[in-house]
């Protein structure tokens, strides 16, 4: 059994596409496989159907040793001057 795809054009701006094109990259990169565009705006459209979880932001945020070691100092803090609401 074949399908026969029917296919539509549609117009974006410069700085869509390229973002577009680098969410392919990103995808072939962790694929491991060639990733066209419509295969990018499924995955962003699937994204958007399934709703945003936490773990998609896993590996968005680059940060140094010393920024995390600020952070946790930070919370650790925050939690010695938590106290139990009465």
């Amino acid at each position: 059994m074949s399908y026969v795809s029917e296919s539509k054009s549609i117009k974006v701006s410069r700085e869509t596409y390229a973002e577009l094109s680098e969410i392919a990259g990103e995808l072939q990169l962790r694929l491991k496989r060639p990733v066209s565009i419509e295969e990018a705006i499924k995955q962003l459209t699937k994204r958007r159907k399934k709703g945003a979880k936490i773990s998609d932001l896993a590996g968005s945020w680059k940060m140094s040793d010393k920024d995390a070691e600020e952070i946790k100092a930070s919370i650790n803090a925050a939690w010695k001057n938590w106290k139990m609401p009465e």
